[in-house]
């Protein structure tokens, strides 16, 4: 028999521990090389090496740990009812609530609390926290969980990290300091904690108007005794923040100034006299805040799924779609060859080092001594060796999977992923390939629960997604190169809802810790999916996409493109380019990349210029 990966006897002891705490036998415990993730009875944890080294030992416990928390002590529907629309807020107010459930098992284990601090320096390192100089470098959402975690357990930040949260932690005691101390005492009612929180968010000048009040309010009458007090703290809130709501404290957003700044104060404040930017925490808005509002919804995503390519067949199917694909390769090779290999000069040319001339020290500059020859009086001059700044790089390659693919255009698209995936790899360029299709023709599951309660009236999409992973940005091509074969599998093309599939590779990339984020979409038309238009308007998934490329190039700072195959995709996306033939493909991909790579080299070359 094969022996047995040294890791898996620690996964298995993790996956019951996980269920255990959680009390949730049905809970089931994947590991992946993919971001973490708590999704219904589906827990995703860091998969760790064969070797078992204690960091990733810690990692896979820690997240473990929160999670099985998250599930055991935190009600979905009260976050929801409770959390800010506002990304900044949001963020923050998830902190938080991460930092309560985290609490509760902290106190009651002490291996628990062990775990959970390990996994957090873990992950709050790898997420650059430590490296934090400036209050720009570290996320108020990280530090006000760290903070607030402080103050449940009497446990300090860790040490690698307590230099960032010092940062911030001046301006957030001075403004939220008595509420903070107030947490403790609704560490197990999440209600009292979540209204808590909004009135620190407030305290911070992050409030917004909604305080999930008046769905509460709806709920009953039950435990009344507990509401009133939770009506003292509003009370309490609004009387603090009277002074702070007058038209010449509100900003040209709505957002409120500081609750300490008095009206009197707030009358002699000038534009030339506006608080620190240091001050501030960011507040720009995130793609999709604003969802509820589009009047698009999902009338079930119980059959939805987000799958891995090996997951969809068998391993020896698999081999022998990819020696297909590969057969097919050798015929276009030549030329998306000859397009990759500019692309990849153009990468590596922007990675390597240049040199500074004219300084006063460093390397003496040879070519300038016959000036001093001819001039003795002529001062020495040295050069140095400067690396160039080039950015971590992320791409995304979003591939339509609809039943319209079917044929030579898949077979097209897997090729030139195929690619363009091993180039940007050899230029240390993450890359993930995505696919976006339906379970299902028709319907699906969806749509039979939906005959089966009565057939409501505007169901909104009534389909079964299938999001598929070819290839995830941190998997080794040699990996998942078997994996773009499934494309060539017979009835694995159906429908397309394009919106949710680019909201969900957006969300992913958004993930990744790289610098530079790029989205390139692939499509032969606009979404369609006959169960939902049968139900819906006829522009109803097309107005969601509108919406969707709308928030991610006005609100995020993940660079999209598509290329539309026989399809006008400029009438959608801003950067985008149509091409007739499916040959085309390989070129329009390389040639994309490439201009959106000499677009962030010259703005690099400017930004020397001026420095």
């Amino acid at each position: 028999m094969k022996p047995e990966n040294p890791s898996e006897p620690f996964k298995r002891a993790v996956s019951v521990a996980v269920r255990s705490l959680a009390g949730e036998p049905e809970l089931e415990v994947n590991f992946s090389s993919e971001p973490p993730s708590l999704k219904g009875l589906k827990a995703r944890l860091p998969t760790p090496t064969r070797t078992l080294p204690a960091h990733e030992v810690a990692l896979v416990r820690g997240v473990g740990d929160a999670y099985a928390l998250r599930k055991a002590y935190h009600d979905e529907k009260v976050n929801a009812q409770f959390r800010p629309a506002t990304a900044d807020a949001g963020a923050i107010f998830e902190a938080a609530e991460s930092a309560r459930v985290e609490a509760i098992g902290s106190i009651a284990m002490a291996g628990v609390r062990k775990n959970l601090a390990a996994g957090l320096e873990q992950r709050l390192t790898q997420r650059g926290l430590a490296k934090a100089r400036t209050r720009e470098e570290a996320p108020i959402a990280d530090v006000m969980g760290l903070m607030v975690r402080e103050r449940l357990t009497g446990e300090k930040p860790p040490a690698n990290v307590a230099a960032a949260v010092d940062l911030w932690r001046p301006f957030i005691e001075e403004r939220a300091g008595k509420d903070l101390a107030r947490l403790e005492g609704a560490l197990r009612d999440q209600k009292a904690f979540a209204r808590l929180t909004r009135t620190i968010l407030k305290d911070l000048a992050l409030g917004d108007d909604a305080d999930g009040s008046s769905d509460d309010e709806s709920e009953g009458e039950d435990n009344e005794s507990q509401e009133g007090g939770e009506e003292e703290d509003d009370s309490r809130a609004q009387s603090e923040s009277e002074a702070s709501e007058t038209s010449e404290d509100k900003s040209e957003d709505g957002e409120d100034s500081d609750v300490e700044t008095s009206p009197e104060q707030s009358d002699d404040l000038s534009d030339a006299e506006e608080p620190d930017e240091g001050m501030k925490p960011n507040r720009s808005e995130a793609p999709f805040s604003h969802q509820d509002e589009w009047g698009y919804k999902v009338y079930t995503a119980q059959f939805d799924e987000e799958i891995h390519a090996p997951d969809l067949c068998d391993a020896e199917e698999l081999t022998r779609l990819r020696s297909f694909l590969d057969q097919q390769l050798a015929s276009m090779q030549g030329v998306v060859s000859r397009l990759a290999n500019k692309l990849q000069r153009l990468l590596l040319a922007q990675q390597n080092r240049h040199w500074e001339f004219d300084l006063e020290e460093g390397m003496l500059d040879t070519s300038r001594l016959p000036r001093i020859i001819i001039d003795p009086m002529y001062p020495l001059s040295f050069k140095r060796e400067k690396d160039t700044n080039f950015r971590d790089t992320v791409v995304t390659l979003l591939l339509d999977n609809s039943g319209s693919m079917r044929g030579r255009p898949i077979m097209v698209a897997a090729m030139c992923a195929d690619i363009l995936g091993r180039t940007l790899e050899r230029c240390a360029v993450k890359t993930e390939i995505l696919g976006f299709t339906t379970r299902a023709w028709k319907g699906g599951q969806s749509r039979e629960k939906w005959l089966g309660e009565g057939k409501p009236a505007n169901p909104g999409r009534l389909n079964d997604l299938r999001h598929i992973v070819y290839k995830s940005a941190d998997e080794p091509w040699r990996r998942a190169k078997k994996n773009l074969g499934l494309m060539m599998r017979e009835g694995l093309l159906k429908e397309n809802i394009d919106g949710e599939a680019l909201m969900w590779a957006h969300n992913r990339i958004m993930a990744r810790p790289e610098q530079r984020k790029i989205l390139m979409v692939i499509s032969d038309g606009a979404p369609v999916d006959d169960s939902t238009l049968s139900v819906n308007a006829g522009s109803y998934l097309e107005r969601h996409l509108r919406r969707v490329i709308d928030d991610i190039e006005n609100k995020s700072p993940v660079e999209l493109t598509a290329i539309g195959i026989g399809h006008d995709v400029t009438r959608y996306y801003a950067r985008a380019v149509t091409i007739v033939d499916a040959e085309q493909l390989g070129g329009a991909m390389t040639t994309q990349l490439i201009s959106l790579f000499e677009e962030d080299a010259a703005h690099e070359r400017h930004a020397r210029r001026r420095a």
